[in-house]
């Protein structure tokens, strides 16, 4: 996945896909959903990366000089992006470093009049999933300015029988900020589902680059229009490689377990049979004595 195919341009936007739920003929669009990725699901019945990108190259985009049409040399520059997996065993936490500043030749002033929100798409691989109800909780705690989760939601499925699922974060973005550099720190908590049996006793799962985009809106108009632009990422120092282990079960002895596993609980039943039998005998006797 190209890092910063944040918003490809237009020539993908030919694209078919047999996922396709609903195709216009526009090729552009302004989803007027909270999330895009609620549009992106009214599309595709399943994320796939192809058909996500045709997607994204298909939002109708616009530059900060639209917004700000007095200056046509103002940028949102992406100058840094690191990843690194936190914690230990099935539940970790994706941890997103993200550097940015302006490039402009005046002030910023008028992006005041301005709602804008920096939003996160992380495509989660396949054997790893989020936990919706953990993620609000974040919101109630004001961590993030709005989540949601898409796809695959069923939290017991193991990997084999379950489908990828992604995740869209919503953050406040400053308009008094952009003048100077500024770094967001994102911490995504995540759960791996169980694998299959594999001879190592792990199995490997790889993380891709998050897509990011900018959205703004005029504040003091109630409209569903909003303005969705890029970050551009010249001489970016970018770090996003991350690879997560995921313990699994050993298939030389799936054997030996089952059999364990059965004599367990054949051992178990004859305990409660067992049971059951003295505590009725036991009951029995007493009703006899008091008769």
């Amino acid at each position: 996945m190209h890092l910063l195919a944040f918003i490809w341009t237009h020539s993908h936007a030919d694209a078919v896909s047999t996922q396709v739920v609903d195709s216009p003929n526009d090729q552009s669009f302004s989803p007027i959903n909270k999330f895009l990725m609620q549009s992106y699901y009214e599309r595709y019945m399943n994320l796939n990366d192809l058909d996500f990108e045709n997607f994204m190259s298909q939002v109708d985009t616009c530059s900060l000089s639209e917004v700000l049409p007095d200056n046509h040399n103002f940028a949102l520059r992406l100058s840094g992006l690191k990843r690194n997996l936190t914690g230990e065993g099935s539940h970790r936490s994706v941890s997103t470093l993200i550097k940015y500043k302006t490039q402009q030749s005046k002030s910023s002033s008028e992006l005041l009049s301005y709602s804008c929100e920096f939003i996160i798409i992380e495509r989660l691989p396949s054997g790893v999933f989020a936990d919706p109800f953990e993620l609000q909780r974040l919101v109630q705690r004001g961590v993030f300015n709005d989540i949601d989760v898409f796809g695959d939601t069923n939290l017991e499925l193991p990997s084999f029988l379950s489908n990828r699922s992604v995740v869209e974060i919503h953050l406040v973005l400053d308009p008094n900020i952009l003048e100077e550099p500024t770094e967001i720190n994102v911490v995504l908590p995540l759960h791996a589902r169980y694998q299959p049996l594999n001879e190592s006793g792990y199995s490997t799962v790889e993380f891709g680059a998050p897509d990011m985009l900018v959205r703004c809106s005029k504040k003091e108009k109630v409209s569903n229009r909003y303005c969705f632009f890029k970050l551009e990422n010249h001489d970016a120092n970018i770090s996003t490689r991350i690879v997560w282990k995921i313990p699994s079960g050993i298939k030389a002895h799936a054997d030996l377990v089952s059999a364990i596993t059965f004599i367990v609980a054949l051992l178990s039943t004859f305990a409660i049979v067992v049971s059951s039998l003295y505590y009725s005998n036991s009951r029995l006797g007493k009703d006899l004595k008091q008769s």
